[in-house]
């Protein structure tokens, strides 16, 4: 059994841009249905959803049957214990919420490996492993994983050029939500400040030769996003467009 390849990681990689959904309905069902829609990457979430570490190895396998959907997790924090269970599951890929400071990155690159370079735990029989089918995968599982880092505040975009810096960063995606929250424009992610900053975020994200990335359901915000450098853009949410969808038929025959 070999260690499986994270092509979300490679094509980020090489400035290929990788389009994704948010899974938030929390079962394998939904999940496999979604991953033979025909995005690149899939992010389970159990910041905003009733997901936990049991729905999320559940999701892991449904999604397994459509390889070209990397399915990538997102953490309720970005704690090494969640990080270190999520890894275990097979997540090959994390999305870790609200990073403020280079020091909160550092962290997490830190639990993402094994020692010396890291703080990850370590253990031979885990899924990730193949359950110790996967030879060698303690000392190469590190070729195959992905950190994302999520950037949502003001103090955030302050220490963005710091958290470029941090060896181990893969990519950085932009809170729009929070971020515009944190600006002083809740709920308007439109707000032209909270656009600026996006804006100038993309681009230094890019300059710094990581992957930007970001979240909206606004067509044409996102493939201004996408024109300006985002890298891995996600341009829907399950639940919304079930929910959407839904009303919008029942309203057609009220």
């Amino acid at each position: 059994m070999d260690l499986p390849v994270n092509h979300f990681k490679r094509a980020i990689q090489k400035r290929e841009h990788q389009l994704g959904l948010w899974v938030t309905l929390a079962n394998a069902f939904t999940t496999e249905l979604v991953a033979g829609a025909g995005f690149d990457w899939l992010l389970i979430d159990t910041e905003h959803s009733p997901a936990g570490l049991e729905t999320v190895v559940s999701q892991l396998q449904a999604a397994a049957r459509f390889p070209s959907s990397h399915p990538i997790v997102r953490p309720a924090w970005g704690d090494n214990v969640r990080i270190k269970r999520f890894l275990d599951a097979g997540a090959q890929t994390l999305l870790l919420p609200y990073i403020q400071s280079a020091e909160e990155a550092a962290n997490a690159v830190a639990g993402m490996r094994y020692a010396p370079r890291g703080v990850r735990g370590v253990s031979g029989t885990t899924r990730a492993s193949g359950f110790g089918r996967v030879p060698d995968y303690l000392r190469r599982c590190e070729e195959e994983l992905c950190l994302l880092v999520q950037v949502e505040t003001r103090e955030a975009l302050d220490a963005l050029d710091d958290i470029l810096k941090v060896d181990g960063v893969d990519g950085v995606f932009i809170g729009p939500a929070d971020l515009s929250a944190s600006l002083g424009h809740l709920g308007n992610q439109a707000h032209p400040e909270v656009q600026s900053a996006i804006e100038d975020a993309i681009r230094r994200i890019r300059a710094a030769g990581k992957a930007p990335g970001i979240l909206t359901t606004d067509e044409s915000l996102a493939r201004r996003y996408i024109e300006l450098g985002s890298l891995f853009t996600a341009v829907g949410v399950d639940a919304a467009i079930l929910a959407r969808q839904t009303e919008s038929l029942a309203a057609r025959f009220r």
